[in-house]
Protein backbone atom coordinates (compact mmCIF):
# COMPACT_ATOMS: atom_id res chain seq x y z
CA UNK A 1 0.00 0.00 0.00
CA UNK A 2 1.62 3.43 -0.71
CA UNK A 3 1.75 6.02 1.76
CA UNK A 4 0.91 9.90 0.78
CA UNK A 5 2.30 12.84 2.59
CA UNK A 6 0.51 16.28 2.54
CA UNK A 7 2.90 18.80 4.00
CA UNK A 8 1.80 22.31 5.11
CA UNK A 9 4.01 24.76 4.49
CA UNK A 10 4.43 28.70 3.45
CA UNK A 11 3.56 29.71 -0.24
CA UNK A 12 3.21 32.57 -2.13
CA UNK A 13 2.36 35.07 0.74
CA UNK A 14 -0.08 32.85 2.43
CA UNK A 15 0.09 29.04 3.30
CA UNK A 16 -0.32 26.01 0.89
CA UNK A 17 -0.02 22.65 1.31
CA UNK A 18 1.74 20.14 -0.92
CA UNK A 19 1.93 16.68 -2.58
CA UNK A 20 5.51 15.28 -3.92
CA UNK A 21 6.44 18.81 -4.86
CA UNK A 22 2.83 19.70 -6.10
CA UNK A 23 1.55 22.75 -4.48
CA UNK A 24 -2.12 23.43 -3.88
CA UNK A 25 -3.96 26.69 -4.15
CA UNK A 26 -2.44 29.25 -1.60
CA UNK A 27 -4.54 29.73 1.22
CA UNK A 28 -4.54 32.91 3.52
CA UNK A 29 -4.44 31.03 7.23
CA UNK A 30 -2.10 28.35 8.32
CA UNK A 31 -5.30 27.31 10.06
CA UNK A 32 -7.03 27.02 6.39
CA UNK A 33 -4.33 25.53 4.72
CA UNK A 34 -4.38 22.76 7.37
CA UNK A 35 -7.77 22.09 7.39
CA UNK A 36 -8.16 21.81 3.75
CA UNK A 37 -4.81 19.07 3.52
CA UNK A 38 -6.84 16.84 6.00
CA UNK A 39 -9.91 17.39 4.25
CA UNK A 40 -7.91 16.42 0.91
CA UNK A 41 -5.79 13.54 2.93
CA UNK A 42 -9.22 11.90 4.36
CA UNK A 43 -10.79 12.05 1.18
CA UNK A 44 -8.20 10.07 -0.31
CA UNK A 45 -8.82 7.07 1.91
CA UNK A 46 -12.23 6.64 0.65
CA UNK A 47 -13.10 3.59 -1.05
CA UNK A 48 -14.59 4.11 -4.23
CA UNK A 49 -15.85 1.24 -6.67
CA UNK A 50 -13.61 -1.62 -8.43
CA UNK A 51 -13.60 -0.98 -12.09
CA UNK A 52 -12.81 -2.16 -15.42
CA UNK A 53 -9.73 0.35 -16.86
CA UNK A 54 -8.96 0.38 -20.24
CA UNK A 55 -5.84 2.19 -21.92
CA UNK A 56 -3.30 2.05 -24.74
CA UNK A 57 0.44 1.25 -24.84
CA UNK A 58 3.17 2.94 -26.32
CA UNK A 59 3.43 0.04 -28.81
CA UNK A 60 -0.24 0.41 -29.71
CA UNK A 61 -1.74 -2.38 -27.69
CA UNK A 62 -4.73 -1.66 -25.55
CA UNK A 63 -5.33 -3.75 -22.67
CA UNK A 64 -7.79 -4.00 -19.84
CA UNK A 65 -7.06 -4.32 -16.44
CA UNK A 66 -9.19 -4.32 -13.48
CA UNK A 67 -9.05 -1.02 -10.68
CA UNK A 68 -9.72 -2.19 -7.56
CA UNK A 69 -11.60 0.47 -5.42
CA UNK A 70 -10.22 -0.67 -1.86
CA UNK A 71 -6.56 0.04 -3.17
CA UNK A 72 -6.53 3.31 -1.15
CA UNK A 73 -3.15 4.79 0.11
CA UNK A 74 -2.59 5.84 3.65
CA UNK A 75 -2.29 9.39 4.24
CA UNK A 76 -1.04 11.95 6.72
CA UNK A 77 -0.80 15.27 7.20
CA UNK A 78 2.73 16.86 8.50
CA UNK A 79 2.32 20.69 9.72
CA UNK A 80 5.66 22.56 8.54
CA UNK A 81 4.84 25.74 11.30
Amino acid sequence: MSHVIYKVVQHDGGWAYTVDGVFSEPFPTHAAALAAARRAANEQRVPGRTEAIQYETSDGKWLTETASGNDRPETEVEDGR
